[in-house]
């Protein structure tokens, strides 16, 4: 015997609202620990944090505390109002950003008919509060790190859309649920034994993608408007407290997110070949794919989070002209004849 429990709207939109939350602060707690504590002093012949909870695991909590803690200060010369208003709206972007990923055949906080287009456009709402830091801090530092965040994130969002059009064009759509169903469902040369996943169509797509995510991230090499180094953090230089902790926060989930998009868009979400199971489409999964789908997203992301991280220990800091020449002048003609040949094999066959 089953039992259906029907939940009202007020309850479904309380459940969205908490796994967004989690879908968000749980990555990012993942990726600190596991990748900044672990895998760079791994890298380093170190050991990292050993001291708080078994092997350093609750390290994590005791940085946050140490941060709440904090006396929470502005320059008297900053606008006072704007200058809090910042780190909220660079949080919130990630927060508009997570909404619109699927976790499992129903577990979706929102299933837009032009999902990859909204999580493009409001990816793009950090740069402002990026440059209300900058500007509202009243110092020259800090808007020099907004006025290079700005540049920076214009040029290197192009290519971002430019990759996902590949994959758009290939899947026939912008909903992200059915982005996910093409690459499972499909197959290569008449076998799907491993579903269509665009990471082997659109590869060229997939590395433009991860470069211009590690610029939007302004992860190293992409780190000109933090470069402590010359700026004293860029934007972050007068943030101190829980603030400077929202901004910290931001900056991990935001990898995390976009990790999830990659997932998404290039490995096939959370899905596996429908041909292992016999499934032809949606309607057919099974529900428990709603419980393992999660797990299998979490997992992709866990890889392209590493590989992220990777590239953020590796490689030394871009001077400003060679970031910008390598957007506009790589990144984004790559992007476009990738483009091209997608939009004429499509067509072709």
């Amino acid at each position: 015997m089953s039992v259906a429990i029907e939940i009202p709207y007020w309850g479904q939109s309380l459940l969205r609202v908490l796994g967004g939350i989690v879908a968000v602060l749980l990555p990012a707690g993942t990726i600190v620990y596991v990748f900044l504590f672990k895998m760079m002093s791994f890298m380093q012949s170190r050991l990292g944090p050993m001291e708080a909870g078994p092997y350093g695991s609750m390290q994590l909590f005791a940085e946050v505390g140490k941060w709440m803690q904090k006396e929470d200060t502005a320059p008297a010369a900053a606008d006072h109002r704007i200058f809090k208003m910042a780190p909220l709206i660079v949080l919130l972007s990630t927060f508009l950003l997570v909404a619109v990923v699927p976790f499992g055949p129903d577990a979706w906080l929102t299933n837009f008919e032009t999902g990859v287009f909204y999580g493009l456009a409001v990816s793009s709402i950090s740069v402002l509060g990026i440059l209300v830091a900058g500007w509202s801090s009243a110092n020259k530092y800090s808007l020099l790190g907004g006025l290079r965040a700005a540049g920076q994130l214009i040029a290197y969002e192009l290519p971002l859309v430019l990759a996902a059009i590949g994959v758009v064009i290939q899947a026939g759509s912008m909903r992200m649920q059915d982005i996910v169903v093409a690459q499972n469902a499909g197959s290569i040369f008449g076998w799907d034994g491993v579903g269509n996943p665009y990471l082997l169509t659109q590869g060229v797509g997939f590395l433009v993608f991860m470069i211009a995510v590690q610029a939007e991230l302004t992860q190293p090499p992409f780190d000109m408007p933090i470069a402590e180094s010359e700026l004293v953090s860029g934007y972050m230089t007068e943030y101190s407290g829980f603030r400077f902790l929202i901004f910290f926060i931001a900056e991990f989930a935001t990898v995390g997110v976009f990790s999830l998009i990659a997932s998404v868009l290039f490995l096939g979400g959370w899905g596996v070949p429908f041909a292992w199971f016999g499934w032809e489409g949606i309607d057919d999964v099974d529900n428990w794919m709603n419980v393992v789908g999660p797990l299998i997203m979490v997992n992709k992301m866990l890889v392209l989070s590493f590989l992220i991280m990777w590239v953020r220990f590796s490689f030394p800091r871009f001077r400003e002209d060679q970031l910008q020449r390598f957007a506009w002048k790589v990144l984004i003609p790559v992007a476009l004849a990738n483009i091209v040949v997608t939009a004429i094999l499509k067509v072709a066959v």
